[in-house]
């Protein structure tokens, strides 16, 4: 908990919900429902999922939307598109018809009221140079997502961050995934592939190796001379994929970061998320001023669904309780996992 003043703000990505909206247990309506109980203020979409019909917007459609905004009290955050460059079979997207591609969602963006755009992480700086002005027309920032295994100071990031600098656009910036901050591999995802066939033995190895904090590469090199089945190859692979960094890595950088995914995997009894230390990220972010959202991104779904039956609204809730606690908006006892210690 933290008594010094902030205005970091509370939102969810309706992603979160995607195993019981493809279900059809939740609709739109209810995905927003859920947010406002729990809460949060901010709406974070994926268009392509979210909606049916995207990009086209009937007059009704969007109507409907901003009165859900208003029934619930909530607003929209950030819209995350998604860039396909191999939409036409055969032909790779050139850089002007990616650019297209992006006013198109700019413009889906703006009719909804969104003010944030993540872009996905492998949109290159040069086309985020030609797509400044466009984010300044539609006064709509965009930030390309810092997704694990690439951290903020790493040479992609690096190069979008010279962009930035060069086009002096307040309008481009990054959106950090937490999930480059994954102290310990996510025990929903190990179980599962012990389910699949891992050996548990090798699991535990990689997963000690990991917390360590041992370079991916070492931890894959040992388990291919334990095992040669790719199962167990896969289990260490997860090391490269799922990286930790250290989160004040994020201070610097604060004044360019336009949203935040609050990635997470598995929320526990005690408040606190497994496998990423919200309890040391979270002072960071207070003590550099950022000023925008942190919306949840719940991907535990996916790694126990074969077993149990997901329960994202109970998950999402859990996390937001947690940030309440974390960013001083409700006194209570102090609780910790190991990751915090």
């Amino acid at each position: 908990m933290t008594e010094k003043k902030h205005s970091i703000k509370r939102g969810v990505s309706l992603y979160s919900y995607q195993e019981e909206f493809f279900l059809k247990k939740m609709s739109l309506e209810d995905c927003i429902a859920a947010v406002a109980k729990t809460g949060a203020t901010g709406i974070e979409i994926l268009g392509e999922q979210s909606m049916f019909g995207f990009p086209k917007l009937t007059d009704a459609f969007v109507d409907q939307w901003f009165g859900w905004m208003d029934k619930y009290g909530v607003t929209p955050v950030c819209h995350d598109f998604m860039l396909d460059y191999t939409m036409i079979k055969g032909k790779y997207f050139s850089d002007d018809e990616a650019l297209q591609s992006i006013i198109r969602d700019l413009k889906f963006a703006k009719r909804l009221g969104f003010k944030v755009m993540r872009a996905i992480v492998n949109i290159t700086p040069e086309l985020m140079e030609k797509v400044a002005p466009y984010a300044e027309e539609y006064d709509i920032k965009i930030g390309i997502e810092v997704h694990s295994p690439w951290h903020i100071n790493s040479a992609w990031m690096a190069r979008h961050w010279e962009v930035m600098e060069k086009t002096g656009s307040k309008y481009l910036g990054f959106v950090p995934d937490m999930g480059a901050f994954t102290k310990r591999l996510a025990r929903v995802q190990t179980d599962r592939m012990i389910r699949e066939g891992a050996d548990p033995k090798i699991v535990e190895f990689v997963c000690e190796q990991h917390e360590k904090g041992v370079m991916a590469e070492y931890i894959i090199a040992q388990v291919v001379q334990m095992s040669k089945r790719p199962i167990d190859i896969a289990v260490a692979e997860l090391s490269r994929h799922n990286t930790y960094y250290n989160p004040i890595a994020l201070l610097q950088h604060i004044p360019r970061i336009v949203h935040i995914h609050a990635k997470f995997y598995e929320m526990l009894d005690d408040g606190t998320e497994f496998s990423i230390p919200y309890e040391k990220i979270i002072p960071i972010l207070i003590e550099g001023g950022y000023d925008g959202y942190l919306s949840s991104e719940y991907e535990g779904n996916r790694h126990i669904q074969d077993v149990y039956e997901v329960d994202s609204v109970e998950q999402v809730r859990r996390q937001q309780e947690m940030f309440k606690r974390l960013l001083g908006e409700i006194p209570v006892p102090k609780v910790a996992n190991a990751l915090s210690a």
